[in-house]
């Protein structure tokens, strides 16, 4: 008995005359775009990562530059050294995005990896300017003004910083990535920073102006911690081990 049989040996049928050629021609057709459909998904999975990586990192840019004009303008109104500190913070910040979305964009394992370490130099340059102001502000202290300005500033942060982490932890983990996870986990340690603003606008309301640059000296300490813990993710894991490592 002869088979009907494909390019490759597998019988297509028991019986090759119950069939016009067109149904023969129409199945051989379908068995070859079978075989490219497992190669051409893989490729659509890398490209869908990086529109991922890119929609998340422009996501939190655009809420953290809106985050960061706000307290900008408060601050020439206040003038506090402890919304200085955030406010410089959060400008880097926003800035990490820029080198993150390259990586994302080019699909670059090493360049991913790159733009955490580039995320890692911006928060210490950050806390060391910071760390200045501060000084300087215990030199020659001021006093604070619109201190209801100031406390809506210290808000302002805190709810900008979170929404952006939100938005980079989930697309962190879900495309283990390390360096936006580690940006994420910044973001959200700069949302309580940012309530140490409104701390300071309150105990200077209540009398005590070396409270602000106390406080600033504070966040100074703080975004260093999240140097550290960051320089930690970034050196310890590479882009695709992050959900093997929350499993285990």
């Amino acid at each position: 008995m002869s088979h009907l049989r494909g390019p490759d040996g597998t019988v297509l049928c028991l019986h090759e005359s119950d069939h016009e050629p067109e149904q023969v021609g129409l199945r051989l057709v379908e068995n070859k775009r079978e075989e490219h459909e497992h190669p051409q998904g893989l490729v659509d999975r890398s490209i869908l990562r990086s529109r991922a990586g890119i929609r998340a990192v422009s996501w939190s840019l655009a809420i953290l530059t809106i985050t960061a004009v706000a307290q900008a303008f408060i601050y020439s109104r206040t003038l506090s050294v402890a919304l200085l500190a955030d406010l410089i913070h959060n400008f880097g910040d926003a800035l990490t995005a820029i080198p993150l979305g390259l990586a994302f964009f080019f699909r670059s394992v090493k360049g991913e990896r790159l733009a955490g370490l580039a995320v890692v130099l911006a928060i210490l340059i950050s806390a060391l300017v910071a760390l200045g102001q501060t000084i300087e502000r215990f030199i020659h202290p001021r006093n604070l003004s619109h201190l209801w300005l100031l406390a809506a500033a210290g808000v302002i942060g805190f709810v900008g910083n979170e929404i952006a982490a939100q938005v980079r932890l989930r697309a962190g983990r879900k495309l283990q990535s390390p360096a936006l996870v580690a940006d994420g986990q910044h973001a959200r340690v700069d949302g309580f920073v940012s309530l140490g603003v409104l701390a300071s606008a309150t105990v200077v309301a209540l009398g005590l102006n070396l409270a602000d640059p106390i406080i600033g000296l504070v966040i100074t300490a703080v975004i260093l911690h999240i140097t550290w813990e960051s320089w930690h993710t970034i050196s310890t894991t590479d882009p695709g081990e992050m959900l093997e490592h929350e499993q285990h």
